[in-house]
């Protein structure tokens, strides 16, 4: 009960709390979560241990503390207990141990049916939320006008014309091909999550930042170094921070947030996991190095 309360409670903080909650928890891990352990209990409740009858005999501490003498009662007392009130014997009521009682299916079954429910209750309501809420609740007029943008910056960094497309069915990018984005190296075409597509809508055309604004500036900066020709994704990576900070500009950061911003992305370029060690940009990535795109500035990036 007080996990499904806590279910409750949690779902209800993503929907309506602050964003940083939901850029960090994938609510699809949550009902994951939710799943496994309704079929845990439930299969815990086919396993059950078999029921116990309680020994109602005094037991030791008793004995100690108020004389309970067992044998004499036992044997002085034993016949008048040898029939029940209806004159049955005793061994007629005895229940053994080792026959456990039979358990239905239907208490278990019950409470899997609520869990169940439950978890659909507020998955219906997650995705009623996300709907209302997202790059998927953005016109489709309002949609067109800020992928139009995405691809002027994209086409900025890149040299030439070039054009990004934000893939609402996720065949391409997303946490299943775990890429923010993608793009054909040289190629003209960049494709970015919706979720990166939101949080550059919300800074160009809203003014608004979350907590991945740093990220997603440097996911468009990324992809469109590659449509410019550089394939290294190490060396994409720290050319994108560099650029990121003139986009995050354009997009309307203020110069010392973009850099901050940027600076972020770099620290924690370094801690990534070893499942992202083509993306960990070189030792030449800092100031004065072959890979700084501004040798005669003092800034980096």
């Amino acid at each position: 009960m007080w996990v499904r309360i806590a279910l409750v409670v949690f779902v209800l903080a993503w929907i309506l709390g602050p964003s940083a909650l939901r850029d960090t928890v994938p609510i699809l891990l949550v009902f994951l979560v939710a799943l496994g352990l309704e079929a845990h209990f439930f299969l815990g409740a086919l396993r059950g241990e078999p029921a116990r009858l309680p020994d109602r005999r005094p037991q030791e501490i008793d004995r100690e503390r108020y004389g309970f003498d067992l044998e004499p009662l036992d044997e002085a007392d034993g016949d008048e207990f040898a029939d029940d009130d209806d004159g049955a014997p005793a061994e007629a009521l005895d229940v053994s141990a080792d026959e456990p009682p039979q358990r239905s299916l239907g208490t278990p079954l019950r409470r899997l049916a609520l869990g169940l429910g439950v978890i659909a209750a507020l998955g219906a309501l997650a995705w009623y939320a996300d709907s209302r809420s997202g790059w998927d609740s953005l016109s489709g007029d309002t949609r067109s006008a800020a992928v139009a943008r995405f691809s002027h910056e994209a086409s900025r960094i890149a040299g030439k014309p070039v054009s990004v497309r934000c893939d609402e069915a996720r065949d391409y990018v997303g946490a299943v091909q775990h890429a923010d984005g993608v793009a054909v190296v040289g190629g003209d075409l960049a494709i970015l999550t919706p979720e990166i597509c939101d949080d550059l809508y919300r800074l160009a055309f809203k003014g608004e930042t979350t907590g991945r604004t740093g990220r997603a500036v440097a996911v468009l900066a990324h992809e469109a170094w590659h449509l410019r020709g550089v394939g290294d994704e190490g060396t994409a990576e720290c050319y994108a921070l560099q650029s990121g900070v003139a986009l995050g500009e354009r997009l309307g950061l203020s110069e010392g947030t973009a850099r901050q911003l940027m600076r972020q992305q770099l620290t924690e370029n370094a801690l990534r996991g070893l499942d992202s060690l083509e993306y960990r940009v070189s030792s030449e990535c800092r100031d004065g190095s072959r890979l700084d795109l501004d040798p005669g500035g003092t800034r980096f990036p």
